[in-house]
């Protein structure tokens, strides 16, 4: 008998730590088990193949949003080539309505709905050793003839009860590692699935060290914390971000989600001591319109989260993500407009301005009607209009997302932007006018080089701002050698012909480096761009004025 479960992931690097639980937590049937990843992105035939050639009696497949429609589509398939195959499904995207998934999936057999790992090994009792029946087992939805029974969800575990699913480490080369040591979150924000598990558990503090530590042995490049509100726990944190600083290998980066305006000076202390990018923050924000976050049931303390955000900005040394949500009750263009100027104003090292997705068994999927928020049918249901934003405003908001993308986000643009930003009358109005610059012109649909970007943000000030497209060159020029050294300087670039001999003479009386570049910019100061030392956090190459 071969259970086989399936993971179909967004992308290559990605990798499912559900299934690797649900496998390590029935390491006694370990023979039985099978399990593959694949991506969405893969031949569905390449899937089927593989699927076929397991020889598995059982499949059981990890749906969420970005594989729900992909994994339907395998499953149709999948029967007709395996009829005497039982098909399970579980994950949030069928835990929370399981049975019209089953009533529109007659293909299969049943949903694990919620925590799966002590269902899973229930499943595995009773198709391998033929012990208790369906109806005994607490935690699943199943097809009995034409009936669909729920047998209601099972009693949540302990965390500390799962084993370490890491040992071999191979099988995660090139891939992100996720890393649980808390489930369950204590806010109730209507439109996240977390906050449906109010019991809040956390992983034995001992253990998290340990396996920790497997991963500074083995220097990871990057470990992701999955728990939704990392610093919830004040001694949970301290004890995990005081471990990691101690054991710094110098390589291994962490990162967090946390809730800024719950950090607490002793945290602050300790995050300015350490290495820089030894850990990066995800801080939600969703809005700063008071209204809103009282209508999604969010508490936060929107100075002391700023207070907070700029005081470990002044570190140097951690990278802080930001989230905007638009689409959330009481949000029109006009407050969107101020939560983006105050998020902005914050400095993030990237500001990430999301939709509303309205999710299965969430409470803003029940709220959803009285707030007249209309959504997309399928996966992943977002937001189209509410009663305070038209579609047509989604449209406009969808190209500040792309130009603050493209433009912010990147870290290509830095400079340059802190120069013509203030020329408008505000950050977002600078990006909505160049998304519609990108439109008016056509570039909006076409997949641009770095370069282009440089020229086309060029060609929108010269066209439509009064801004000094002498100085904003520079400034491009300036961003764009921060990076890398460029085989062919761009149009906009002053000829540097008449300092080549001097530059030749610096070269080699200062055992320069090749591998750099030194450029005499308008204003005739001269900057080395040194490309073997660079900013832990942005990789920006050292930058020095010499005197040629």
């Amino acid at each position: 008998m071969k259970i086989l479960l399936a993971a179909c992931n967004a992308k290559y690097i990605h990798s499912n730590l559900a299934v690797y639980d649900l496998k390590a937590y029935s390491s006694d049937y370990d023979e039985h088990v099978i399990l593959r990843e694949y991506t969405i992105n893969q031949p569905k035939d390449e899937i089927l193949k593989d699927i076929y050639s397991s020889g598995a009696d059982v499949v059981c497949f990890s749906c969420y949003i970005w594989n729900i429609s992909f994994v339907r589509e395998l499953i149709r398939d999948l029967v007709k080539i395996l009829p005497k195959t039982a098909f399970w499904a579980g994950g949030p995207e069928v835990s929370y309505d399981a049975e019209k998934f089953l009533t529109e999936m007659p293909e299969m057999t049943g949903v694990m709905v919620g925590e799966g790992e002590k269902t899973f090994h229930d499943l595995l009792e009773f198709y391998i050793d033929g012990k208790d029946s369906l109806e005994e087992i607490s935690g699943i939805a199943y097809r009995t003839g034409d009936k669909i029974i729920h047998n209601g969800w099972r009693e949540l575990m302990d965390l500390s009860a799962i084993p370490f699913v890491y040992e071999h480490l191979e099988k995660f080369e090139n891939r992100i590692i996720y890393y649980e040591s808390s489930r369950g979150c204590p806010f109730s924000c209507s439109y996240c699935l977390s906050s449906i598990d109010k019991k809040l558990r956390f992983r034995d503090l001992e253990l998290v060290k340990k396996e920790l530590q497997f991963f500074l042995d083995h220097r990871v490049p990057q470990v992701k914390f999955v728990d939704r509100t990392f610093n919830c726990k004040h001694e949970h944190a301290m004890t995990i971000w005081k471990y990691i600083l101690e054991h710094d290998n110098g390589v291994t980066n962490f990162h967090f989600e946390i809730s800024a305006d719950l950090l607490r000076e002793e945290e602050m202390e300790l995050m300015s001591q350490m290495r820089p990018g030894l850990i990066q923050l995800e801080i939600g924000v969703q809005s700063t319109n008071p209204e809103t976050i009282r209508a999604i049931h969010r508490h936060m303390d929107l100075k002391k989260l700023e207070h907070c955000v700029n005081r470990v900005h002044s570190f140097r040394n951690i990278h802080q993500h930001l989230d905007l949500i638009a689409g959330l009750p009481y949000e029109d263009y006009d407050t969107f407009h101020q939560s983006f100027n105050d998020v902005y104003q914050m400095k993030p090292d990237q500001l990430q301005l999301g939709f509303l997705k309205v999710l299965k068994g969430s409470l803003m999927q029940k709220e959803a009607e009285g707030y007249g928020i209309v959504y997309k049918e399928k996966e992943p249901y977002e937001v189209l209009s509410t009663n305070w934003l038209t579609y047509g405003e989604v449209l406009k908001l969808k190209m500040v997302e792309s130009m603050v993308e493209v433009y912010y986000n990147s870290g290509q643009f830095w400079h340059t932007l802190e120069y013509l930003v203030p020329f408008e009358k505000d950050a977002f109005t600078f990006y909505e006018k160049l998304g519609s610059f990108y439109e008016k012109k056509g570039y909006s649909e076409i997949s641009h080089s770095r370069m282009r970007r440089y020229e086309i943000l060029l060609e929108y000030l010269q066209e439509e701002t009064d801004v000094p497209t002498e100085v904003a060159a520079q400034k491009m020029l300036y961003d764009l050698y921060l990076r890398e050294k460029l085989k062919k300087r761009p149009v906009f670039a002053p000829d540097q012909k008449q300092y080549e001999t001097a530059v030749w003479n610096y070269r080699k009386n200062n055992q320069v480096s090749k591998t750099a570049h030194i450029e005499v910019f308008e204003n005739g100061t001269v900057i080395l761009f040194d490309y073997e030392k660079r900013d832990p956090l942005s990789k920006n190459a050292y930058t020095e004025v010499v005197q040629l």
